[in-house]
Formats: C-alpha cells, structure tokens, sequence
C-alpha cells in the first residue's frame, strides 16, 4: 500500500533557485531511490526549514529511505529531522486533484 512521507528541518539555505542549482544532482539521485513515485521539495527561508512530501511503493520503502535520508543530513550537519509516514486517503485525495498514481 503507498505511503506518504513527510519530512522537514531546520534549514538556513539557500533557498529558491541557488537551492535548485546546488541541489541538482541530489534531486536526480532521489529518483533511484527503491519505491520512490514521486518527492516535492518543500523550503521556507521566512521560517528557515528545508524538506520534502514523497510519495513511496510502501511503508517498508517510506522507511529505508527516511533512515538512510536521516542519515545523509546529519553528516551535512542538519540535526532534528522529522518524518512522519501517512496512509493516503485515495478518495477524497482524488476529489481535490492530488497527484498520486492510481
């Protein structure tokens, strides 16, 4: 069953497109990622946070990838990464346009 991750944390930058520029080849690599269909990189500067809302084959996969996620942002330095795994209401997700596969 698919599983939405959320993930977020405290983020001083960049932001905007010197973020997309620096982040580029880590966006790409995400793609190979087991069970990944989809991220949306998310970033607020106002509040200095950086993170993502993934979409995943399965909470198996949803959860390797936040550890070994986890992981690779503490060696960067960022502490304090929250992620929490959803279950999807299909239905009303469906009403309001989400994109997710069927």
């Amino acid at each position: 069953m698919r599983k939405l991750l959320q993930v977020d944390f405290k983020f001083q930058g960049p932001f905007g497109e010197e973020m997309s520029v620096m982040l580029k080849d880590l966006a790409e690599s995400i793609n190979q990622e087991p069970g990944l269909i989809w991220k949306i990189w998310t970033e607020s500067e106002k509040d200095q946070l950086g993170g993502g809302v993934y979409l995943f084959e399965s909470e198996e996969t949803a959860l390797a990838y936040l550890q070994m996620h986890t992981a690779r942002l503490e060696k960067m330095g960022i502490s304090d990464v929250r992620g929490i795994v959803f279950d999807i209401n299909d239905s009303l997700s469906l009403i309001n346009k989400a994109p997710i596969a069927q």
